[in-house]
């Protein structure tokens, strides 16, 4: 499959100083969630809720997404708290927000789904603003790859572009997501996606066949055995941060992606070293999020607080 003429399609690496545009496109919720620590109701979730506070620790984001007339206006003052641009949120009159109920049991390696309200996120997809045209980086959040493509036509010229999925796409809509890999730059997918997308058991041959259908790179999340890059120059791999308490793990999968695109974007480039920088980056944004419910922990994180984890990490990494 032919990637997308106006998409870069190989590293690219700006001038230092030149920071680039990200915008986020995916799901804005209203979630319930309940584990051995305890219980939230109705509090702020979605895909692009989490990525946007973790990639604003780098640069301003822009979040394009649809909610109901029953989304809260506390949450917007939360959103507005950070460098997050809501032009591009839509505020839809006679819909309701999208609603996720679930839970985490035993070691909360992954979540239940209790019920489920898409609302909003069944009816026609959001605009992207005309000020958000000229966006140079673009996560594309878990949704419909169809829908994803129509997003990203919306766009000008991005410089870089990396998408989410799951395993309902890769079962329901693998011949539209296999078009949708075709016209990015990156892909982020979880160990067990990347297995049922390409049929190959070991990790490395997964992200290679990944490679094959078009993206220069795939980020493997493997939860708390860390993440593997796989790009043509090789393999690279890295572990989890050594969390302590895990409170919540809804989100941290978005937040990695916006730790990860966040530093690129901030970089001004994308290159194997910068990725790999940026890996580590969204480990450390990961780690913070499960520490609490929703967005209880991240809402007043501070870049030094940051820093200070990803110095702790490198060091921890090191090898005389």
């Amino acid at each position: 499959m032919a990637a997308r003429p106006d998409v870069a399609v190989d590293f690219i690496e700006l001038g230092k100083e030149d920071s680039m545009s990200l915008l986020v496109t995916g799901s804005i919720g209203i979630d319930t969630v309940s584990s051995p620590h305890g219980r939230a109701e109705n509090v702020l979730g979605g895909s692009a809720v989490y990525f946007s506070f973790a990639a604003s620790q780098y640069v301003p984001v822009r979040l394009v997404g649809v909610v109901g007339d029953d989304f809260p206006a506390k949450f917007k003052e939360v959103l507005q708290s950070r460098r997050i641009d809501l032009e591009g949120l839509e505020q839809r009159q006679g819909s309701r927000t999208f609603r996720w109920m679930g839970r985490f049991e035993g070691d909360m390696s992954e979540a239940e789904t209790v019920e489920v309200e898409l609302n909003v996120l069944a009816e026609r997809g959001p605009k992207i603003p005309a000020a958000f045209e000229d966006s140079e980086t673009v996560f594309l959040a878990n949704t419909h790859p169809t829908l994803q493509r129509e997003l990203l036509a919306q766009i000008r010229s991005p410089k870089l572009v990396v998408c989410d999925t799951m395993n309902l796409w890769i079962e329901t809509e693998r011949d539209s997501l296999v078009e949708t890999l075709g016209q990015v730059t990156g892909v982020i997918i979880n160990d067990a996606e990347s297995r049922q997308l390409t049929g190959r058991t070991n990790l490395i041959d997964a992200g290679e066949a990944i490679l094959a259908m078009g993206p220069k790179f795939v980020i493997i999340k493997k939860g708390e055995h860390g993440a593997l890059l796989i790009t043509a120059e090789g393999p690279f791999a890295i572990p989890a941060w050594p969390t302590k308490l895990v409170r919540d793990p809804t989100g941290a999968g978005d937040s990695f992606a916006g730790g990860t695109l966040g530093y690129l974007s901030e970089r001004g480039g994308v290159t194997p070293e910068t990725l790999r920088s940026a890996l580590i980056r969204g480990t450390i944004a990961a780690s913070f999020a499960i520490e609490d419910f929703s967005l209880r922990r991240v809402q007043d994180l501070q870049r030094q607080e940051i820093d200070a984890r990803v110095s702790q990490f490198i060091e921890m990494l090191r090898v005389e």
